[in-house]
């Protein structure tokens, strides 16, 4: 059956905040929980970017059920992969398990703060690829010595490991991504509804590793009781989501964000993510992620201080609606 997730979303709420939506959230009924791993947020006015593994490590303490990820995490620039891998394996301990490794490639909003060059888009999966394959074997417990390409590793050990080995989800972007990837991480992460990428990663998974595979999904939506008010937060907190990944990867501040989406309409918002309180029109939005083969969607609701009436509110009723919908 699909699977529904709440979002963590670190640039619109703090840090104490954060931990309690996801106790929440997990009390409302959601499967599991995904957070994003940023330094800023994308826009000024978001407010917020505490540090996502902390959060997490609290998060793994106030929760008992539900599932938990980074979404996505970049273990390239600001994190060296063999620190992610110390990270990811103490996290899966502490949540008893229930920790998924999401890894990207970054945006440079987010890595430039450590003073290197962005590279572009070609080296930045180059650095992907190296960092999953010491990532993986980290996590399954080898003394690692490693020079590659872009990471040094010196005689590498972590210490503290789950018994059952942190399974790692990649964020792709296209076809080429899939067919480099779907053989070093364990499951699919993407924002794009689209079946035929699902069912080329689903055909490298079975020629490659010969293993099924979860394909995890994310869409922000902005439910209030106001829709006029919902439309006009969407617009302020995620115009910027109009300006697409390859925009969204390389602009380096949130004042570059600021000017880029300066002739984003509300109703282009209004267009593209479902607004108010029509439970239903929050279902049709999500159905095509179910309908193009994704077994996990994660729910963004957008506005830091709507976050506690969404849940009191709308959370229930809407999973009802959408385990009714979804296969």
């Amino acid at each position: 059956m699909t699977r529904f997730g709440y979002t963590l979303m670190t640039e619109q709420s703090g840090p104490k905040e954060l931990v309690r939506y996801a106790a929440e959230a997990e009390r409302r009924g959601f499967d599991f929980e995904v957070c994003s791993d940023h330094y800023f947020p994308w826009l000024d006015s978001m407010g917020h970017a505490p540090y996502a593994w902390t959060v997490l490590g609290a998060v793994a303490q106030a929760t008992e059920r539900v599932e938990l990820m980074t979404y996505v995490t970049c273990p390239t620039m600001r994190y060296h992969p063999a620190v992610v891998a110390q990270k990811a394996a103490t996290m899966a301990v502490l949540s008893d398990e229930r920790f998924i490794l999401g890894l990207g490639a970054g945006e440079n909003l987010n890595e430039h703060v450590v003073g290197e060059r962005w590279p572009a888009v070609g080296e930045r999966h180059d650095m992907l690829e190296e960092a999953l394959v010491i990532i993986r074997a980290l996590l399954a417990g080898e003394n690692l010595t490693h020079e590659g390409d872009h990471f040094r590793v010196d005689s590498a050990k972590v210490w503290d490991l789950p018994d059952k080995p942190v399974e790692l989800a990649v964020a792709v972007s296209g076809r080429q991504s899939v067919s480099r990837f779907s053989g070093l991480a364990d499951h699919l992460v993407s924002t794009d509804p689209d079946p035929d990428l699902v069912a080329q990663w689903s055909a490298e998974r079975e020629k490659e590793v010969h293993g099924g595979s979860r394909i995890i999904g994310q869409i922000p939506v902005c439910w209030d009781p106001d829709a006029d008010a919902a439309v006009a937060r969407a617009h302020e907190l995620f115009r910027w989501s109009a300006l697409g990944w390859g925009v969204n990867a390389d602009l380096p501040t949130t004042r570059g964000f600021e000017e880029a989406t300066s002739f984003v309409r509300p109703e282009d918002v209004a267009e593209s993510i479902p607004c108010g309180p029509d439970l239903d029109a929050i279902v049709e939005a999500v159905a095509p992620y179910w309908e193009a083969g994704f077994t996990d969607i994660a729910l963004v609701q957008i506005g830091g201080s709507a976050q506690e009436e969404f849940l009191a509110t709308a959370a229930e009723p809407l999973l009802e609606k959408l385990r009714a919908a979804a296969p």
